[in-house]
């Protein structure tokens, strides 16, 4: 009910952002007393009520003056909201003008979100992106990341609510543990762990085409075109060679697994991350870049992926068995916290593997914006086993989101086709925010007392 709450405030704020200007009050309007305040109120309410019925009487009594009145109005009053003072004067101009203008109101205009540049800062809601509390916590962070040595459990808590664009890539290194706390070996070792990966790539990378790993080149080859095929930049030439020299080397060192379909998102957010230190990323040409940025970014691209895949790689190891265990711990956990849900779905034969496992395989990057993505992985980086353990929780709570929606399908295709085309196109900074925020509760709830969602 929170959640949900807090969904209709935000969405009455959007629509009544402009419904108190102080600045067109004069202070002697604020000094009067609350009784006359009443009564010119009441005054000015009766008066416009019998105004808009005298009005609304005589448009009644003479339609065809209204109408000859309508055709006579120049062509650009009928389609332009603002020219409301030339409208007012005219009281039959406005009324014939009000009927197309609410069929416009009724659906409220949402700002194109753009799909990677400024992907933190950009709310649902098309707000400014640096508030006075927004530049306190920047400033809060900066101080943070120029100490001698940066206090990590600190870095933590002020990033669980999302780090600013400014900070964000050295905030990321910092929280994955590539880069280490103590600000004078920080320049040494990316220098280090740059040359070193660059050294993997001079050693295994032609063996690409040897026989042994020609499948696993040829499955990385395919996937790298279907990696976010709607943003440009994913589609540049050279782009899709950082990302298959990226994937490759890892599959190379990580034996156990290899490469699975899935691991190609997993590197996106931190490309796009990295690249926004020195670039805005929308619609950006990568071939503008210096050779030496842009191999400073493919090297901590991939040592950050392989941070964040050390956590979780029993989901991408054989039958991928982290996947399966994560998938029944959510149905077990959506059983004691929506039971309805849950019964909806057997009613309906619907498993959860049939959608969750996208959802966990993928960590839910192509359910949700990668603006979005970004803005999660701040706080999945901030929470002890984010990526392996919140996540569940976020899962859940993202489920339960759906609800109402959920319960009006009432058939096994209609959930499905549901399940894997959420709405999300138009989510921002809010929208995840308060997502976290149920997950946080189903977590304080649920983690520490598992024998609450056991049957």
């Amino acid at each position: 009910m929170k959640s949900k709450k807090a969904s209709s405030f935000h969405e009455f704020a959007r629509n009544t952002s402009d419904a108190w200007d102080i600045g067109d009050d004069e202070d002697e309007d604020f000094s009067s007393s609350s009784s006359s305040l009443q009564t010119l109120n009441s005054k000015v309410a009766k008066a416009t009520a019998a105004q808009v019925l005298e009005n609304h009487s005589k448009l009644r009594a003479k339609p065809e003056r209204a109408q000859s009145t309508l055709s006579d109005m120049p062509t650009n009053c009928k389609v332009i909201k603002s020219s409301s003072e030339a409208q007012l004067s005219r009281t039959s101009e406005e009324a014939c003008v009000r009927t197309p203008l609410q069929k416009q109101q009724s659906l409220p205009l949402r700002p194109v979100i753009p799909l990677v540049a400024r992907i933190s800062d950009q709310n649902a809601s098309g707000a400014p992106p640096m508030t006075v509390r927004e530049k306190t916590r920047l400033e809060k962070f900066r101080q943070l990341l120029s100490s001698h040595n940066t206090d990590l459990d600190e870095l933590r808590k002020c990033s669980w609510p999302g780090v600013p664009r400014e900070v964000r890539p050295v905030t990321w290194r910092l929280l994955s543990g590539y880069l280490p706390a103590n600000m004078e070996r920080r320049k040494l070792t990316l220098q280090r762990k740059r040359e070193e990966y660059f050294g993997f790539i001079q050693q295994y990378y032609d063996s690409r085409n040897e026989e042994h790993h020609q499948d696993t080149y040829r499955q990385i080859h395919i996937d790298i075109p279907r990696t976010n095929p709607l943003i440009p930049l994913f589609q540049q030439p050279l782009v899709q060679e950082i990302f298959e020299r990226i994937l490759f080397i890892w599959a190379i060192r990580h034996p156990a697994s290899g490469y699975v379909q899935g691991i190609n998102d997993l590197v996106t957010p931190f490309f796009v991350v990295f690249l926004s230190e020195y670039e805005d990323v929308e619609n950006f040409d990568v071939t503008n870049l210096s050779q030496d940025v842009l191999r400073s970014i493919e090297a901590d691209s991939f040592w950050c992926m392989s941070k964040l895949l050390d956590g979780i790689q029993d989901n991408y190891t054989f039958a991928q068995p982290g996947i399966q265990k994560k998938v029944k711990a959510l149905e077990e956990l959506v059983s004691r916290i929506d039971e309805q849900v849950h019964n909806h779905f057997r009613k309906y034969e619907v498993e959860y593997l049939q959608f969750a496992f996208r959802w966990m395989n993928n960590l839910l990057m192509r359910e949700l914006p990668l603006r979005c993505t970004i803005r999660l992985w701040d706080t999945y980086q901030s929470e002890p086993e984010g990526f392996s353990h919140f996540h569940l929780y976020v899962c859940a709570a993202f489920l339960i989101k759906w609800r109402k929606e959920i319960l009006d399908e009432e058939d096994f295709q209609g959930l499905l086709m549901l399940l894997q085309n959420l709405p999300t196109i138009h989510w921002g900074n809010e929208e995840i925010g308060l997502l976290l925020a149920e997950a946080y509760r189903l977590k304080y709830m649920f983690a520490d007392a598992p024998n609450h969602y056991r049957r």
